[in-house]
């Protein structure tokens, strides 16, 4: 319920951008991203930054061309991004999140009930798009090219 106690906590007009991280919320996420390796160069990129820019990018559905020059930058931000997805960062991070969320609200940590509509029930009998390898389908090809180039084959 929006309460005045509620609306101060969730007012974001004084943060830079409204996808922007608050101090509570880097405190919650700075102990899950990993730290740099170790024998790699220093970190001098400001995680705090890179993290910014991912969540610019995944609140205005923005390309990665269009974040901000005073966020990281893209190539820096979508190079942890792309990273952090292989190794599962983001995933470790969505999990801790999640759980701290449902526990704060006084909720267990993993949910006890689901909600299943006709649609979700079909899509898993099916196998969904997870099923199908890409290695297993066979590559299109345009009519309109092979006629283009048995033509050309003819012609000289």
């Amino acid at each position: 319920m929006w309460t005045t106690e509620n609306r101060a906590r969730y007012d974001r007009s004084g943060l830079r951008y409204p996808t922007d991280l608050t101090e509570d919320e880097w405190g919650l996420v700075e102990p899950l991203i990993p730290s740099a390796k170790p024998r790699g160069n220093k970190r001098t990129v400001v995680m705090r930054e890179v993290v910014n820019a991912l969540m610019y990018v995944l609140g205005t559905g923005c390309q990665w061309r269009a974040i901000p020059k005073d966020l990281a930058p893209r190539s820096t931000a979508y190079g942890y991004f792309a990273r952090w997805d292989r190794d599962g960062t983001l995933g470790r991070v969505h999990h801790a999140l999640h759980v701290q969320c449902r526990e704060r609200a006084g909720r267990e940590a993993s949910p006890t009930a689901a909600i299943m509509d006709s649609q979700s029930v079909k899509g898993a009998e099916k196998g969904g798009p997870a099923s199908i390898h890409p290695a297993t389908t066979r590559a299109r090809r345009s009519k309109a090219r092979s006629a283009t180039s048995s033509w050309t084959r003819k012609a000289c």
